[in-house]
C-alpha cells in the first residue's frame, strides 16, 4: 500500500499506545471520509483511510496538466464554519493552514441570447439593485423571498443538516417544520410565489443544480441557500478546492490518521452481522472495530457488501431510486487572459424548464445547454502559467440511464460548447487553447464508481431526503457507517462534511468500545 508521507515529529506508526486504541477504517478520501477521520481521531480512534484513486479528494481531486491546475469537482465553498470546526476540535485554527477568500460578486448569471447579466452579492441591497435592472416590480417580492429563505434555513439547515434521521421517530419530529415550509413545493414554485419575472425566477432557483437537484422538483426548503450565501458568503480556497482537501488531510494525519492511496477495497468484511474490516483488491485484510464508507452509497451496498444479504437496500431498490444528473466538464487553459470574465459565471441558455425536463425526465442530450464557467485564475494566479487563464466549463447532462454514447459524442459536444463560449464570453477562444481535458458521465461511473454515472448520487427529491435516504448508520450491518453525498444530508460541501459530524452522535466514543 502507498501511504501519504507523514511528519515523524507529529506521528509514527510505532506509537504502541496509539495502536492499542480502537481502530476505525474509512473507505475513501473524499471530503466526507477526511472529515470523518478528523472527527473519529478526536473521539479517541486511530484511523486508517484507504483510497482507491492515486490521490486524495475523491470527486474533489485535482488534475495538473501543462502547468495548469484544474479542480476536478466542487468549486464553490459556502458555510466555512463547517470546515473551521474540524480544526477547532483539535485546538487549531483553520486560517493558520488555509487562505480562504470571500468572493464578490458571488457569481454572474449571463443570458446567452442577449448578454444581459445578473450578479449576486453578499449585500442584499446590491442584489436588490440587480433585481431592479430586470424588473423593478419584483424588488418587494425579493425582500419577502429573503425572509422565507431565512425560515427555510432555520428549518432545513440549522434544524436538520447535522442530525441523524435513522428512525421514524426522528423523521416525525421534523415533519411539522417541513409542513410549515411547504417542503413538497419545488424551489422554482416557491420563488415564483414572490417573483414574477421569469429570468429572475431562474436566478433565484437554479442553486439545486449545484447539488444534483432539479429546481422544478427539488424541495423549496432549499431556498435556504440564499440565506446561507448572504449570511456566510461564497468563498474560494487559494490554490483551488484541492488546497482545502490537502489541508484537511494534513490535519487528519497530524492527529493520528494514516492515509493509503492506490488502495481499492474489494469487500467490507462482515462477521456475525458486524463490519469487522475490509479486504483490499490486493487480497490483504485490514481489521477494524468499525468501518465508515465514503464510497458511493449504491456502490457500498451493491459491491462492497456484495456477499451480504440486504433487507432494505437491495439491488432492486437501489436500481429503482432516482439518481442525479451527470456532468460534462471541459477543463482548458488559454495562452491569454480574459480579465472581463468573473470567477464564477452561469451562462443561461434559451430554455430553462424545457432543458431541465430533457436532462432529468427524458434523459435526452439536448441541442442547447446552460453552462457554468469557472475561472479561478481571476482570483488565483497560481493555477495557471503567467499570462494564461485556467478554466473549466460544466454542462449538466443526463446520467447514463440516457442513450447518449459518450465515447462518440464527447468531442462534438465539446466543440459546440467551445463555439458558444467563443460567441458569448470568450472571444477568439479557439485560437488560444493550449491544454484540454474532458470529463464525461463515463468518468463518474468508472473513475468515481458512481452508479449510473450520477455526479451527485441520489437525486435530492423530497421522497429521497432524510429518513428516506440510506442512513448514516447502516440499516444492514452493525458498526458500518455511511458519509458523503449518498446519505443524509446529501450532496454539496456543507452537506458532505456535515454527514461526518453526524457520526459524533452515532459512533460510540473509543473509550466505550470493548475489544
Amino acid at each position: 500500500m502507498m501511504t501519504i508521507a507523514q511528519d515523524p515529529k507529529t506521528f509514527t506508526n510505532a506509537d504502541t499506545a496509539r495502536k492499542s486504541r480502537p481502530h476505525a477504517i474509512v473507505i475513501g478520501a473524499g471530503f466526507g471520509g477526511l472529515a470523518a477521520a478528523v472527527r473519529l481521531t478526536a473521539r479517541g480512534y486511530r484511523v486508517t483511510i484507504v483510497e482507491a484513486l492515486e490521490q486524495i479528494g475523491g470527486r474533489a481531486s485535482v488534475y495538473r496538466q501543462d502547468g495548469f491546475t484544474f479542480d476536478a469537482g466542487p468549486t464553490i465553498i459556502t458555510a466555512p464554519f463547517v470546515f473551521e470546526e474540524l480544526w477547532t476540535l483539535h485546538g487549531e485554527n483553520m486560517h493558520d493552514h488555509l487562505d480562504l477568500r470571500a468572493m464578490e460578486p458571488f457569481y454572474a448569471i449571463r443570458y446567452q441570447e442577449d448578454g444581459k447579466v445578473f450578479r449576486a452579492w453578499s449585500d442584499p441591497q446590491k442584489t436588490a439593485e440587480e433585481i431592479a435592472k430586470f424588473d423593478p416590480g419584483d424588488v418587494a417580492g425579493y425582500w419577502r423571498f429573503l425572509e422565507e429563505s431565512e425560515r427555510c434555513f432555520k428549518t432545513g439547515f440549522l434544524g436538520m443538516i447535522d442530525k441523524p434521521y435513522h428512525t421514524i421517530g426522528r423523521m416525525a419530529a421534523a415533519m411539522p417544520g417541513l409542513i410549515a415550509r411547504r417542503a413538497e413545493r419545488s424551489i422554482h414554485a416557491l420563488v415564483s410565489k414572490y417573483i414574477k419575472n421569469e429570468r429572475l425566477r431562474q436566478c433565484l432557483s437554479f442553486h439545486p443544480l449545484f447539488i444534483g437537484g432539479n429546481p422544478l422538483r427539488t424541495s423549496g426548503v432549499m431556498a435556504l441557500i440564499a440565506h446561507l450565501e448572504k449570511t456566510y458568503g461564497v468563498h474560494y480556497a487559494m490554490g483551488g478546492t484541492g488546497a482545502l482537501v490537502k489541508a484537511i488531510a494534513a490535519l487528519a494525519e497530524r492527529t493520528g490518521t494514516t492515509i493509503h492511496v492506490n488502495t481499492p477495497v474489494d469487500e467490507i468484511i462482515v462477521e456475525n452481522g458486524k463490519a469487522t474490516g475490509v479486504r483490499l483488491a490486493s487480497g490483504e485484510h485490514i481489521h477494524g472495530d468499525c468501518v465508515v464508507s465514503n464510497a458511493d452509497t449504491a456502490t457500498t451496498y451493491q459491491h462492497l457488501l456484495k456477499r451480504h444479504p440486504r433487507k432494505r437496500w437491495t439491488d432492486r431498490r437501489l436500481d429503482r431510486m432516482w439518481y442525479s444528473m451527470s456532468l460534462f466538464v471541459w477543463h482548458f487553459g488559454t495562452n491569454r487572459t480574459y480579465p472581463d470574465v468573473d470567477h464564477h459565471t452561469i451562462l443561461m441558455g434559451p430554455r430553462y424548464e424545457e432543458l431541465l425536463r430533457d436532462i432529468f425526465r427524458h434523459r435526452k442530450l439536448a441541442d442547447d445547454f446552460s453552462l457554468y464557467l469557472y475561472r479561478p485564475s481571476a482570483t488565483d494566479p497560481s493555477v495557471a502559467p503567467e499570462g494564461c487563464d485556467s478554466f473549466y466549463v460544466l454542462s449538466p447532462v443526463p446520467n447514463l440511464d440516457g442513450e447518449t454514447d459518450w465515447e462518440t459524442a464527447a468531442e462534438a459536444y465539446r466543440a459546440r460548447i467551445e463555439a458558444c463560449l467563443e460567441q458569448t464570453i470568450l472571444p477568439n477562444l479557439s485560437e488560444h487553447i493550449v491544454t484540454s481535458k474532458l470529463v464525461t458521465p463515463i468518468t463518474f461511473r468508472d473513475r468515481f464508481r458512481s452508479k449510473k454515472g450520477a455526479a451527485f448520487g441520489m437525486e435530492p427529491v423530497i421522497w429521497q431526503l432524510a429518513w428516506f435516504r440510506p442512513h448514516n448508520i447502516s440499516e444492514e450491518v452493525k458498526d458500518l457507517y455511511i458519509v458523503g453525498a449518498g446519505t443524509h444530508p446529501g450532496a454539496g460541501l456543507p452537506g458532505v462534511v456535515s454527514s461526518a459530524k453526524i457520526l459524533d452522535k452515532l459512533v460510540p466514543h473509543a473509550s466505550a468500545v470493548t475489544r
